[in-house]
């Protein structure tokens, strides 16, 4: 199943909704340009929403790590909203919950960058 990705502006601030996936191959591929095409259209707040998120397995984590390193670098902020239960619970485990700023709701994660 292929993953969804259904963007929209939200006061300035890019908002992906996600549904499906996030797996090795074409998924996580589709991520990772998505997030660079964004950077380079000079999108520097990016909220990804993963409440349609269904599963993810390492190099989909891998994939939300460099897409993150390299909005960063490039000036741009990406920040995590609707982790659910057991995706929140991998960051931890991972350690990943200290890399990325995760918000509960989207409102949330959009009213942070304020």
């Amino acid at each position: 199943m292929a993953l969804k990705m259904t963007n929209r502006d939200v006061n300035g601030v890019e908002v992906v909704a996600l549904d499906g996936r996030i797996v090795l191959g074409e998924e996580s591929n589709a991520l990772r340009e998505k997030v660079k095409s964004m950077v380079a259209a000079g999108k520097k707040k990016i909220v990804l929403n993963m409440n349609n998120i269904t599963f993810i397995d390492s190099a989909g984590l891998g994939t939300l790590v460099a897409a993150h390193h390299s909005a960063r670098t490039q000036g741009a902020t990406m920040k995590l909203c609707h982790l659910g239960s057991k995706f929140q619970e991998v960051l931890q485990i991972t350690k990943l919950l200290t890399v990325f700023d995760v918000s509960d709701t989207e409102a949330a994660a959009v009213a942070s960058f304020k």
